[in-house]
């Protein structure tokens, strides 16, 4: 030991090592103890202060007015001997071997006896140890020992490999309550609902006698309404659940869900809600950045709440249409900066491949694309030198563009979207100003009608569709050329062509639409 000699200070190096060690040695050598740990058959002698200056839980015992304070031998109640052997040696040397025979009995009796240290490097351990085989394990383990952050941990790793958690033992012993609790949370990572119903029913052929009358408690949890229509009337007639009238009234809730799809507004349940990994995926393709004109492709996972870039176009786009076919992103038409383009690129998501498609007749910024009954359409935009009342669609089966009938109004910027079988075109700029007027095409007769105008002028607008209406967002009211131009905060609704409340009707001869604002 070399010391650090000053005027005024006096240091040695590695005095708190050194005393320890001699502490150890005096552990081992059962010299100097002053209390005797008693855990099942072992007796482990210790010195009070050393156990006091690291464990909590023995600095209130031995630092309070209690019997054991003074007690030569303790009983320690519900200790593993090893675990509580092991610990002991490591309030002497810091140290300590985490195993995976004896992790939990270690992490049990560290939070008993408050060694926060050593909780953390258990749980931080059985982290690395998470398998769809014991993750289930580990949950419950966490859970019961309030570890809080490994039960968080766990229960994630289950949600997220589920598929695979599904098919081994720890789950098919499962106890109803916890089956409840992991069938009901949204998110579960599933591709789709059959695959919990088919988990649920394995769970119950494990042990039917006891379990079959539990299902329907369990099944309540799944979002039967949700499921394939084949696959709905297949679970009918299944012998797990045709004698429960419980089951089969969840099943018949399910059928109507699907044989009455004009009161679906009035079915809605938890039952009915779909989980986060079902309800599709997100992108964000291209738009403006910093260097004008972004040519990633960002996906959101409504699980993680999170946004990963996961391609790149080709080349920069602006003013592009975009739309789903076949589980595919449609990139259409668009502008590169200095010319308007006419190009269509393919995104396939599973793949992560790009295709380029045959292109579009006309080049085409500023359009409007959606997808009706299996073609695409792109409506619209400019091509470079003037505004387009023209119309292309695509077939993805003959994989061509053809014409179809053009709008009444030239329309650029303008909001595209589908609703009861008809597309719609709203808003836009025809190059004087901007409009709000709105057309609707009828694919069956290949005309379009005028329907009722907004109550405000909208280019660039955002267009939706919810239970039934046609919501109308934001949008410039001039030309962005234009110092009046102006962004607007209103929100439209259209009320429905079909009789959604007793004061909500078609008219028969007109076929119009009235709109409502809303902030």
């Amino acid at each position: 030991m070399e010391p650090c000699v000053s005027d005024e200070h006096f240091q040695a190096h590695s005095h708190a090592e050194h005393t320890f060690r001699r502490m150890e040695t005096y552990l081992r050598t059962r010299k100097l103890c002053d209390v005797v740990l008693l855990a099942g058959e072992r007796r482990i002698p210790a010195h009070r202060l050393v156990l006091s200056s690291v464990s909590d839980y023995f600095a209130a015992m031995f630092t309070s007015d209690v019997r054991e304070a003074k007690q030569e031998e303790v009983k320690m109640e519900g200790v593993d001997p090893d675990a509580l052997w092991v610990l002991v040696q490591y309030a002497y040397t810091g140290c300590l071997e985490l195993r995976e025979d004896t992790i939990e009995s270690l992490l049990s009796a560290s939070c008993l006896l408050q060694l926060s240290a050593v909780v953390q490097a258990c749980c931080s351990y059985l982290m690395k140890q998470l398998h769809p085989s014991n993750c289930l394990g580990i949950r419950s383990f966490a859970d019961a020992q309030g570890c809080l952050d490994l039960h968080k941990v766990a229960h994630n790793y289950t949600m997220e490999h589920f598929m695979e958690v599904m098919r081994h033992q720890e789950f098919l012993l499962l106890p109803a309550c916890e089956v409840e609790k992991l069938l009901a949370s949204d998110d579960m990572n599933v591709p789709e609902e059959e695959t919990v119903v088919t988990a649920l029913l394995s769970w119950v052929r494990h042990d039917a006698p006891s379990r079959q009358s539990q299902l329907p408690a369990v099944l309540a949890h799944i979002r039967l309404p949700l499921l394939k229509p084949q696959f709905l009337a297949d679970m009918e007639s299944n012998p797990l659940l045709r004698d429960s009238v419980e089951c089969q009234r969840l099943v018949m809730e399910a059928m109507k869900y699907h044989l009455l799809p004009e009161r679906r507004p009035l079915l809605q349940s938890p039952r009915t809600r779909p989980r986060k990994a079902t309800v599709g995926a997100l992108f964000a393709v291209g738009g403006m950045d910093a260097t004008k004109g972004a040519t990633s492709i960002e996906q959101y996972c409504l699980r993680r709440d999170t946004w990963r870039q996961v391609a790149a176009m080709s080349g920069r786009r602006l003013q592009f249409g975009m739309a789903v076919v076949d589980d595919r992103l449609y990139v259409v038409g668009g502008r590169d900066g200095l010319k308007t383009l006419n190009t269509v690129e393919c995104y396939n998501p599973r793949s992560k491949s790009w295709s380029v498609m045959p292109p579009m007749s006309t080049h085409r910024h500023g359009l409007g694309v959606a997808v009706l009954e299996g073609p695409m359409y792109a409506v619209g935009g400019h091509d470079g030198w003037s505004y387009l009342s023209t119309v292309e669609r695509w077939d993805p089966q003959a994989r061509q563009w053809s014409f179809v009938a053009s709008m009444a109004t030239p329309r650029s910027t303008v909001g595209v979207v589908v609703l009861n079988s008809k597309l719609y075109a709203v808003g836009g700029r025809d190059g004087s100003s901007c409009l709000k007027s709105v057309e609707c095409f009828d694919p069956h007769t290949n005309k379009w009608s005028s329907c009722a105008p907004m109550s405000k002028r909208r280019g660039g607008v955002g267009v939706a569709t919810w239970n039934g209406f046609l919501y109308a967002i934001g949008g410039h009211d001039a030309p962005a050329s234009s110092l009046a131009s102006r962004l607007s905060d209103c929100v439209e609704r259209s009320e429905s062509p079909r009789r959604t409340s007793r004061r909500q009707y078609r008219n028969p001869r007109t076929n119009v639409f009235t709109s409502k604002c809303y902030r």
